[in-house]
């Protein structure tokens, strides 16, 4: 008879991140949309005229949304993990992730897609929190260095898999919409650790599943 039990779920105990630690002062509502008000009138316009009278208060509603990522703790989104997966050790990648981030120098749209792969060592992770620790750093003023980087330290701090593998591929409207206006252009960030950056045939695996030559990403990224 096939066993029906239902995999067992461990919860961590993980350390909260510095991120989430250190939080600065959160201005009132009315202090967030006056500061949008000064930046209409700044821009040559009048906040009070009908079109832009309700801006304000829709701008700021934006702003709780697209950085949401911070009321977060991306160490916690992963605390939940599964010890019976008879013994699956191969890789896991979640492929092809849409995501949109601000960039922290011109609070400007970042949206690309994310690759993220790791090797279970005894505990596997749901596929839903992958996609939830991306956000948590993605819905924050950000650099795709940085968040390449956090994406994969957090993986690799909290699960302690064999490996941990991240590739960023995104268009920055800073660079695409206002100064040197280069559109059609994409940048490509990775973070390989452990056996993903050892070893050159478990990275071109995970190269060719996400679709990218080899020679995208070097061994010491």
């Amino acid at each position: 008879m096939a066993n029906s039990r239902k995999p067992r779920a461990t919860s961590s105990r993980v350390p909260k991140s510095p991120a989430a630690r250190v939080r600065p002062e959160r201005p009132s509502q009315d202090e967030a949309e006056e500061a949008v008000r000064t930046l209409i009138r700044w821009a040559g316009d009048n906040p009070d005229r009908e079109g832009l009278a309700g801006t304000p208060e829709r701008v700021v509603r934006a702003y709780r949304e697209f950085f949401r990522g911070y009321e977060q703790d991306p160490h916690a989104v992963l605390k939940r993990t599964f010890e019976e997966t008879d013994g699956y050790d191969e890789m896991i990648v979640l492929k092809d992730m849409r995501f949109e981030s601000h960039c922290e120098h011109h609070i400007a749209p970042i949206i690309g897609r994310a690759h993220i792969a790791y090797l279970p060592h005894h505990r596997v992770v749901g596929i839903s929190k992958l996609a939830r620790l991306l956000d948590c750093y993605a819905k924050r003023l950000q650099i795709q260095e940085k968040m390449t980087a956090q994406i994969a330290n957090t993986l690799q701090e909290v699960l302690q898999p064999r490996g941990v593998a991240v590739v960023i591929d995104a268009s920055h409207q800073c660079m695409t919409t206002r100064g040197v206006h280069k559109p059609n252009t994409s940048m490509v960030t990775s973070r390989m650790l452990g056996a993903f950056r050892t070893d050159p045939s478990t990275r071109r695996e995970f190269l060719a599943i996400i679709g990218l030559p080899p020679s995208t990403v070097a061994s010491s990224s």
